[in-house]
């Protein structure tokens, strides 16, 4: 069902969807302005097909698409001039036509139609993000395998650690050599780590760094506080002996401060098996998985998101990640509520994703999710 033009496009019960393109594209590739009409009328017939079905389309199926507007041979002249310009290709000889990932981009910033949500799909979202009596690692992992279910498709999350600021921080004796450490946030969560401390530390040493840590920690997260104490002690200017220094250190470093890494959360994957129809195509999700695994390059990619508001498309060789892959991304950032970006989430599947009815979906739900941080 066509909807609204994507760009920006007001929706009700939300905000705007602001679809970003992460590219620019080469000064060759046409505009959609500069298309006469019938050119403009089969690439969206074209495209269309494709997302509709994945599969290549042929001139005798366009010009029954098009109730006989325009006869098969001179659809297929116009197709010729399309894939000249870079915008279609075909697979196989006589096997019909593809859009390009350049194609795709031109459509989807100049010719898709978002559709709006439904109120039992906005319904569903708001339900399962709901927060309530949850972590907030929770809340991610069921608005992911949420977007996978309603997609149909892989969804993926970036969940960064949130810290809460401290409580309180304390240092208890294990023995032989270690300690834990134990860690109450303002918002009542608790966590432990174990640290190794110098052979035969007194207990004095373990209160001493408490009492030191508590005194700069209270009411500040650790990643606001770490650089400041650890610039302290270089410089000599706290009064702590070398040993106890040395377990202030670890009980920070035990935390990571700020350069701990996102925390990234992918579920349905087994779902882009269902789109395998051919060796080839199984290699290609094979490829998939194994770029999900190593997950960097994910993690770089839900990154550039957080660089704004707004819903990003990522469509095949536009990423490396995905240039031998054939698949797309959709992913919107979300953030806190001092207006902070915070995480991403979105989803992932082959190119010919349901564009218009996803990305309000990705969107809808990365507003959810920033709400109920807030």
């Amino acid at each position: 069902m066509r909807g609204r033009r994507a760009g920006r496009v007001d929706v009700p019960g939300g905000g705007p969807y602001i679809v970003m393109a992460m590219t620019i594209q080469p000064p060759h590739l046409p505009e959609i302005g500069a298309m006469d009409q019938r050119n403009r009328e089969i690439f969206r017939e074209v495209v269309e097909s494709f997302l509709e079905t994945g599969s290549p389309v042929g001139s005798r199926t366009l010009s029954r698409r098009l109730k006989g507007n325009l006869s098969p041979a001179s659809i297929r002249n116009i197709m010729a001039d399309l894939e000249q310009a870079g915008l279609l290709h075909a697979p196989h000889t006589s096997a019909g036509r593809l859009p390009t990932d350049r194609g795709l981009r031109l459509f989807i910033d100049g010719l898709l139609e978002l559709g709006d949500l439904g109120e039992q799909e906005r319904a569903e979202i708001e339900a399962n993000c709901a927060a309530a009596g949850r972590s907030l690692e929770d809340m991610l992992i069921q608005a992911t395998e949420m977007l996978s279910g309603l997609s149909g498709w892989a969804g993926l999350v970036m969940a960064p650690k949130l810290e809460s600021p401290v409580k309180h921080l304390e240092f208890v004796s294990l023995g032989d050599g270690r300690a834990l450490v134990v860690m109450v946030g303002e918002s009542g969560a608790v966590e432990n780590r174990i640290i190794e401390v110098p052979p035969g530390l007194p207990p004095s040493a373990l209160i001493e760094a408490s009492n030191y840590l508590n005194a700069r920690l209270r009411g500040v997260t650790l990643a606001e506080a770490r650089r400041d104490i650890l610039a302290e002690i270089e410089a000599h200017r706290a009064e702590l002996d070398e040993v106890t220094a040395r377990v202030v250190e670890s009980g920070l470093a035990i935390w990571g401060g700020g350069d701990q890494k996102p925390t990234l959360i992918v579920r349905g994957r087994a779902n882009l098996l269902e789109d395998v129809s051919a060796v080839g195509d199984l290699e290609r999700v094979r490829r998939l998985f194994a770029d999900m695994d190593s997950k960097q390059g994910l993690i770089d990619i839900l990154e550039l998101a957080n660089k704004g508001p707004g819903v990003r498309v990522f469509v095949g060789s536009e990423s490396k990640l995905f240039s031998l892959t054939g698949s797309s991304m959709i992913v919107a950032s979300y953030s806190n509520s001092n207006q902070k970006v915070v995480g991403a989430i979105g989803v992932v599947g082959p190119t010919h994703l349901n564009y218009a009815r996803i990305v309000p979906m990705v969107d809808y739900t990365a507003r959810v999710i920033g709400r109920l941080i807030g």
